[in-house]
């Protein structure tokens, strides 16, 4: 097994530029019936940034530090060039686990971050120019009643629920007729919760960002599903093929994998650094691996985790 030199994460304060003061609300949603609170963290920003470049950037300590982090690799990307983007980390506590919350209650919790994560990102003017793509229309409608009310973004969908929706079929979208002149950049929410969700988001880009000076973010898309052969060829053979075609163009600018059990550790990265493999040993988190290219789910837990 091949390592790194050990070296202990550092904990230095990052160059990134202050926040303001933030806003929070706090409204009630409903989740399976029940009443629940949701508080949401709003700020803004304006002009252009003159943070300084880090690629060595610490493992977040809250979800605060994490956007911000976010923030900054998103906004490097774009200075590169990059015109497809993924983001992509747990909702359910930054050392959990896809499947440790209630399905509904991380898609919530995901756009909640993705609302504050615009809201650091994306100056005001640049809102109404800027069109956030939802799995369906019902979770559009949800999210100008909650979490994004007031907000001057642009919410769209991927597909619409059709008669049959309780056997899996859904109405598909032709992106071509979503997309505005004026759209800059648009932002998918996590597209996983059914497979024809990541065929439109494909569509999108070659319709409506490829050639052109647009952008494309995915917002925690569990692309690792198709990375990782989780969807058969046999039966999704063009869910698969996204492996060859979307995904190599893919620059992942932020990322967090954490892996359980005795031999635990973190997939890390943050734009424009290297990919990082962490092991968290008291309040300090040790870098056992590092290198430039995404190692692959397997290789991490198997070759790096596992001690030989």
């Amino acid at each position: 097994m091949l390592l790194s030199t050990t070296a202990i994460a550092s904990k230095v304060p990052i160059a990134f530029s202050s926040l303001p003061t933030p806003n929070i609300r706090t409204f009630p949603i409903k989740n399976d019936g029940k009443i629940a609170s949701l508080k949401l963290v709003t700020y803004s920003v304006s002009g252009d940034s003159n943070d300084s470049v880090d690629v060595d950037v610490p493992f977040p300590n809250d979800y605060s530090e994490l956007l911000q982090q976010a923030r900054k690799a998103t906004e490097l990307a774009l200075k590169d060039n990059r015109k497809l983007m993924e983001i992509e980390f747990p909702t359910a506590g930054l050392e959990s686990v896809p499947g440790d919350g209630e399905g509904g209650i991380e898609m919530t919790g995901s756009m909640q971050l993705i609302r504050e994560f615009c809201d650091r990102f994306i100056s005001p003017e640049k809102a109404t120019r800027t069109r956030i793509f939802f799995p369906e229309a019902n979770e559009v409608k949800f999210a100008r009643q909650s979490v994004f009310e007031g907000a001057s973004f642009k919410l769209d969908y991927l597909t619409k629920p059709s008669f049959f929706e309780d056997f899996g079929f859904f109405e598909k979208v032709k992106m071509a007729d979503r997309v505005k002149l004026e759209d800059e950049l648009f932002l998918v929410a996590y597209p996983y919760f059914n497979v024809n969700e990541m065929l439109v988001v494909e569509e999108l880009y070659k319709e409506a960002v490829e050639n052109t000076a647009r952008k494309l973010i995915i917002f925690n898309g569990e692309l690792d599903r198709i990375r990782s052969g989780y969807y058969p060829p046999f039966f999704y053979p063009k869910l698969a093929k996204l492996s060859e075609t979307l995904l190599p163009m893919m620059e992942t600018v932020y990322y967090i994998h954490n892996f359980k059990g005795r031999n635990g550790g973190i997939l890390f990265r943050c734009y424009p650094g290297p990919w990082k493999v962490l092991r968290k040993v008291g309040n300090t988190y040790i870098c056992l691996h590092q290198q430039e290219v995404m190692p692959s789910l397997k290789e991490v837990a198997l070759d790096i985790l596992t001690p030989a």
